[in-house]
């Protein structure tokens, strides 16, 4: 799945009580259940692709079925064989080969796995890397963040050099550098905006450019508007506005570009708990082609739909 920009209109609000859609069954194993999860995938026709993150699997919820989910990577307990995954952080979908792309951050590693029913075992694509995010531009180049090297890197299926795209200078909070990098979003331009998750900031570093900018954030640690705290998942819109996963602040924050002095709460910020206009540590983002958006709500165990108004 490509970085997907969203059209949303200017003026757009959200219902502030979710629905939950996956999950929200307490922590555990079972296929109505999610332990943690990370990253997920909104597709066409409203399915989701969660990454269930303790269970060491992805799960593939449908639309409307929010009793069960199915699992459709891992799930095999956590090891290192092409059939199980340890820890995933994030997934996206080629369209293309209909595959799978997975963060397999406990491994080290990025794989594949095929869509197709009775798939037993992924492929390796990407080895020795502490992968935690993913994207995809248009061409179908992968964007990997490594946690460990402080960088992002662009890949091409099928050969084994990679671009620097972002940081690798060292771990720091220079405009060249990255803190533990998460979540990525690539836009139209190939700009990679990244979560630079011990820096409290969004970075975005325009195609080519040796340092980013400070497009969300980079305030310190606080819960101001001008502040993030640990951000996750984020998603950009046609109209370059930036959505962002404010994980540590339990809310769903939205900044206009050029104008990165302070954003605003759209969803959640009402303390950490378990009610329907609250998160318990926010990490993945996704929005369906009506502008609905979905959240995975790590500590819940659960996936929330906020339906736009």
């Amino acid at each position: 799945m490509f970085s997907l920009l969203v059209n949303i209109s200017a003026n757009a609000n959200w219902v502030q009580n979710g629905v939950t859609v996956a999950g929200g069954n307490g922590a555990g194993g079972a296929t109505n259940q999610l332990n943690q999860p990370y990253g997920l995938v909104v597709n066409d026709d409203q399915t989701l692709v969660i990454v269930d993150h303790m269970n060491h699997r992805i799960m593939q919820w449908e639309n409307g079925d929010t009793t069960n989910g199915q699992v459709v990577a891992g799930g095999n307990g956590e090891g290192n064989g092409l059939n199980q995954l340890k820890y995933p952080t994030d997934v996206l979908i080629d369209k293309e080969t209909g595959s799978l792309i997975i963060c397999d951050w406990g491994n080290g590693r990025v794989v594949r796995w095929s869509r197709c029913s009775g798939t037993k075992q992924g492929e390796l694509l990407i080895d020795s890397l502490q992968c935690s995010g993913l994207a995809m531009d248009e061409q179908r180049y992968l964007y990997v963040s490594d946690w460990h090297t402080n960088e992002v890197r662009r890949y091409r299926f099928g050969e084994e050099t990679a671009t620097l795209v972002a940081g690798g200078n060292g771990q720091g909070d220079g405009l060249n550098q990255l803190n533990n990098p998460t979540y990525l979003f690539v836009d139209g331009q190939k700009n990679v905006y990244v979560s630079d998750w011990n820096n409290n900031r969004v970075m975005k570093w325009n195609k080519g450019a040796k340092e980013g900018i400070v497009v969300a954030g980079g305030q310190g640690q606080g819960n101001a508007l001008t502040q993030l705290y640990y951000p996750q998942g984020i998603v950009v819109d046609t109209l370059g506005r930036l959505y962002v996963a404010d994980s540590w602040n339990h809310r769903v924050m939205r900044w206009t570009q050029g104008d990165k002095k302070q954003g605003s709460v759209i969803v959640g910020g009402n303390n950490s708990g378990a009610g329907a206009n609250q998160f318990n540590y926010p990490f993945g983002l996704g929005f369906d082609q009506h502008g609905n958006l979905y959240v995975t709500d790590y500590g819940n165990h659960r996936v929330q739909r906020f339906s736009i108004e």
